[in-house]
């Protein structure tokens, strides 16, 4: 059985593992144990004391100057969690809020929380029952970390909200009961510990990173077969013109695409012809392409770093505990707003030459919209409707988040990332960009079956298989939204990069 341990660095393949699989088990890293009992200690000591110490003994937010006696330390924690439970909308898929837990989980694993191992337990417990806790996907201003979904996280781990268990929703203290759980009551500190953090965001970062760098290898294939179905030229992902600008991303795909295109037969007929250049969207595609790319390795570099970062408040060190800033979600804000702008770019250039496929002067003189018996036929003019769609739905969506701010706790916090709804929104940029490619994809495989007996490379030979094995070829009008959602979930499944190898 397959299993990660929390406590030590994690990969966001690890987290996207976890996410989507919950037959993967979660476990504990036995070396992290001392430094979590230790960080427990020196909060134990403070509790002892009664010195006043932000988010231990204290009100939270703007009433931190609240010293609260001891007797009522852990009503503090379950009305803090119940205050912050103001989530609202739809209910986050169950893929988010698995990564949600593990990151949770992972973050008071460094030994910097001071928090009992009971909460790991307990977000173990959730994670390995495949038990989902019923999290609204709005609210959290991701500054004070993601407080109102992770409150309604911590909600359920105190059996008072609502899950998700084997498909059906139940209270969470029936189904911890049910299990041989124990519902977690919380102590001093804690509820602060659980909800004080980035995990909302980092969670849809770390899926999001890994669904668009599958889309950027699936773009270099499509593009390489659209540059191909209208007889296009190869000549300007010759290595040597990107290595004179070498910015790694373009020269990935100058690479890619030139070894796509080896043996086309389609390509070789044409060398000769009268046409001297591509529109951009094909003979810029390595810049594009590319520059995107190098955007996405950013990302990357930001969430390896954010899901193996403490990031609640206060912080437990050897010798003081300390209140920060680290729940403030500005790094990976940027980060998202970024990303979905560049992503938005490949949908933006991929619906470019789904009209340059489309259109009689530019496609080497296939018939418009490849409709076979054209008049009496629309083919697919309308899918590119679609696509355009999509694409400005995108650039609504890429307006970036982060530069806004609205102050909250009466202006104590105030300054705030917005790094949840730059989250949301990436995601749904990602999926407007694979249904784009789709649509590409589909007017590429037409394209090329078109130039027959001509045929194209062995490699984006293998592309128009997949395809054609589960979308027929456009002989005549039909409905074609039921076969751009298959080719788009041929995507989803990563089917064609595990038959062609790109980087």
């Amino acid at each position: 059985m397959k299993k990660i341990e929390i406590g030590k660095k994690l990969k966001p393949e690890q987290v996207y593992s976890v996410a989507l699989d919950p037959n993967i088990k979660v476990e504990l890293d036995p070396s992290a144990m001392e430094e979590i009992i230790k960080s427990r200690k020196r909060v134990d000591a403070v509790l002892n004391s009664n010195k006043a110490v932000y988010g231990i003994n204290t009100g939270f937010g703007s009433l931190s100057d609240v010293k609260i006696e001891k007797e009522d330390l852990k009503q503090l924690q379950v009305n803090l969690i119940r205050s912050h439970c103001a989530g609202v909308g739809k209910a986050l898929d169950s893929k988010y809020v698995r990564a949600m837990m593990l990151l949770r989980a992972h973050n008071i694993s460094l030994g910097f929380s001071g928090v009992r191992t009971e909460l790991i337990a307990s977000l173990i417990f959730f994670l390995n029952n495949d038990i989902i806790p019923l999290i609204p996907e709005k609210g959290s201003v991701g500054a004070s970390g993601d407080l109102a979904p992770l409150a309604h996280l911590t909600l359920c781990l105190m059996g008072e909200g609502d899950v998700v268990y084997k498909g059906v929703i139940k209270k969470s203290h029936e189904v911890i009961k049910q299990l041989g759980g124990k519902i977690l009551e919380l102590e001093a500190k804690e509820g602060l510990a659980l909800i004080n953090g980035t995990q909302f965001m980092a969670s849809f970062a770390a899926l999001g990173l890994i669904h668009a760098e599958s889309l950027l290898k699936h773009a270099d294939i499509i593009s390489a077969l659209t540059i191909d179905g209208v007889k296009g030229t190869f000549a300007p992902f010759d290595i040597r013109i990107s290595k004179i600008r070498p910015h790694q991303g373009q020269l990935v795909v100058s690479q890619n695409i030139s070894e796509l295109s080896k043996g086309s037969k389609i390509s070789a007929s044409h060398k000769e012809c009268n046409r001297v250049q591509d529109p951009y969207s094909l003979r810029c595609i390595p810049q594009v392409h590319g520059a995107v790319r190098d955007a996405i390795s950013y990302l990357r570099k930001v969430v390896e770093v954010e899901i193996n970062s403490v990031t609640d408040n206060p912080l437990v060190f050897d010798d003081c505990i300390i209140s920060g800033g680290n729940f403030h979600g500005e790094p990976i804000a940027l980060a998202l707003d970024f990303s979905a702008i560049a992503m938005s770019e490949i949908g933006s250039i991929s619906e470019r030459r789904v009209d340059k496929i489309l259109t009689p002067v530019f496609n080497g003189g296939l018939p418009a919209y490849l409709a076979r018996n054209s008049g009496l036929n629309s083919g697919l003019m309308i899918a590119q409707y679609t696509s355009a769609a999509l694409v400005n739905e995108n650039k609504v969506l890429s307006y970036p988040s982060s530069v806004d701010s609205i102050p909250t706790s009466n202006n104590k916090e105030d300054h705030v990332s917005m790094g949840a709804t730059g989250a949301r929104k990436f995601i749904q940029v990602l999926d407007n960009v694979e249904t784009i490619l789709a649509i590409e994809l589909m007017a590429a495989v037409e394209a090329c079956e078109q130039r027959k007996p001509l045929e194209t490379s062995n490699a984006l030979s293998k592309v128009i298989d997949i395809v054609r094995a589960e979308v027929s070829s456009l002989s005549e009008d039909r409905v074609i939204s039921g076969d751009i959602n298959k080719i788009k979930q041929l995507i989803s499944s990563n089917k064609i990069l595990s038959e062609v190898n790109v980087e």
